[in-house]
């Protein structure tokens, strides 16, 4: 762990002007509103006739190709006991029969309860949820450059993630932290969103027992029992293309048992796992989830379910991933319509580059991944913040300039103001023609709350922003993560909890052997 990840406070805060007070303002204010309302009707792209015939091809997909099982006889014994057709591995669906079980009996919207009952959360329906960076190896910071991801940077993120009031969900493996063995990681994962944070946030999916562990511990932090409530909502990822492996079932099929919430999500880079045409992305992804959706409900009617998209276009020169262009965008636009139309939230969308640094590129990528996903109607989304490199890496500032660009979203999907004080008609009527308003009574009744206030740009003259050290975006988010890490101060838990679950991950690893493949 380097110095400028693992001793912000040693750093201090910035001084000097607009730049410190900028650097106050943005350590963060946790008591803003849990999940975004949206008050707009989502983008549609395709025509009720391009949805029919989308979701017919997904289920000619899964009547005639169907979906290969691995190494799991159990699923594959619920979906013949169901009524598919099973040959081997390969499972066959009758046409209709997964949309008919979904449609049956998971729930269009569900609340994810945190353990601060005021950050419980709505999935579905108008509501969107931003959760952090998923999965990343590798951190990125402009002190230190790239590194391997360390249990002690995972802790840095989470606490940053509770501190942001435009991050909604603590999320799940916001990092790899690849010095504590694979087979252990997990249990320092979830132990720190339930100590270091106390919104929402997801289990373990490496394997089924991991996943058993991550329901065992909420239950601790959530005083014991459950009482069949939905505290974990976590990612299941199809092996695109058509397959759904033992791994990610069985840990599905814990969740489903629990009543805990499943985002199943094929992973396509289209070209690669799926055809390269977005019509085609869409039917095989479909077919994916609705496969997927099915088995969690074939597990334990009711339980919730996320129908899940994650398309990215790739070079056709390099086969690498690419991000930020108009066919992933189209793909989600037309994911979340048929998801509205099966009658389940939807997740996909975050702020999604290529980028290895926090730069131009990033930025453009970022935007053009983020407004999809808040037009689009997003119930759920992962990597919202942070995620550079693909994936591969998630950087600290680049976390901060996402942050300040949800912010900016949650303003966006409040819609126009139509109030009285909004029509400011009367401010109009009572002002001469060609006077400016910066002094009416209006401007100064409102002028604290009028717009969007940017926690990381610099508006100011260009001598300004000289005397201010002639910071570029990047620098100005460094100042701002190390002072929210040195302002950091731990939601209250119980003592007793906390002891409780220090004990069960000690008793986890003692049983368990290190291993880190």
């Amino acid at each position: 762990m380097t110095d400028a990840a693992a001793t912000p406070e040693r750093r201090g805060r910035r001084g000097g002007g607009r730049d410190a007070r900028r650097t106050l303002r943005a350590t963060g204010d946790t008591s803003a509103a849990a999940f975004l309302t949206r008050t707009m009707k989502p983008f549609e792209l395709v025509s009720d006739e391009g949805l029919e015939m989308l979701e017919h091809n997904a289920d000619t997909i899964l009547e005639q190709v169907g979906i290969e099982v691995r190494d799991y006889p159990s699923a594959i014994e619920r979906f013949r006991d169901a009524g598919a057709d099973v040959d081997g591995t390969r499972v066959r669906f009758p046409r209709g029969m997964c949309r008919q079980i979904v449609q049956t009996s998971a729930p269009a919207i569900y609340t994810q309860h945190g353990r601060n009952s005021e950050r419980n959360v709505q999935i579905g329906g108008d509501a969107t949820v931003f959760a952090p960076n998923y999965g990343s190896p590798f951190v990125h910071d402009i002190d230190n450059g790239r590194r391997y991801a360390t249990l002690a940077d995972f802790d840095n993120f989470v606490k940053l993630t509770y501190m942001s009031p435009y991050l909604h969900h603590s999320g799940g493996t916001v990092c790899e932290p690849v010095d504590v063995p694979v087979s252990k990681r997990h249990l320092d994962m979830v132990y720190s969103h339930l100590r270091y944070s106390d919104k929402p946030l997801m289990g373990s999916v490496t394997a089924g027992e991991r996943a058993f562990d991550s329901v065992e511990m909420a239950r601790i932090a959530f005083g014991g029992d459950l009482q069949d409530r939905t505290v974990l909502t976590s990612l299941i990822n199809a092996s695109s293309p058509l397959v759904w492996d033992a791994t990610m079932l069985e840990s599905a099929e814990v969740y489903a048992t629990h009543n805990q919430a499943c985002i199943m999500t094929p992973f396509i880079l289209a070209g690669a796992m799926a055809p390269v045409t977005s019509a085609g992305v869409a039917a095989q992804s479909l077919a994916e989830a609705l496969a997927g959706m099915a088995f969690c409900q074939l597990v334990r009617p009711g339980a919730p379910v996320i129908l899940g998209s994650f398309a990215s276009s790739m070079s056709m020169q390099s086969g690498a991933p690419t991000f930020g262009t108009p066919e992933p965008a189209m793909v989600l636009y037309t994911m979340g319509q048929l998801a509205r139309r099966l009658g389940v939230p939807f997740r996909s969308g975050g702020s999604l580059c290529a980028s290895k640094l926090p730069d131009a590129q990033a930025a453009y990528e970022s935007s053009s991944t983020l407004q999809p996903t808040v037009l689009g109607g997003v119930n759920f989304v992962l990597h919202a913040a942070g995620w550079l490199e693909g994936g591969l890496a998630i950087g600290y500032e680049k976390f901060v300039l996402d942050c300040d660009q949800l912010g900016a979203m949650s303003t966006f999907v409040k819609g126009i103001d139509l109030s009285e004080n909004g029509q400011a008609l009367g401010a109009i009527l009572e002002h001469e023609p060609g006077m400016h308003f910066l002094g009416t009574a209006h401007t100064l009744a409102n002028f604290e709350s009028a717009f969007y206030r940017s926690n990381t740009a610099d508006n100011n003259s260009y001598e300004q922003w000289i005397e201010d050290g002639a910071l570029d975006a990047a620098q100005r988010a460094n100042a701002i993560w190390k002072a929210q890490l040195a302002s950091y101060e731990a939601p209250q838990i119980d003592d007793g909890i906390d002891a409780e679950l220090l004990d069960y991950v000690a008793r986890r690893k003692a049983e368990l052997p290190d291993t880190f493949g």
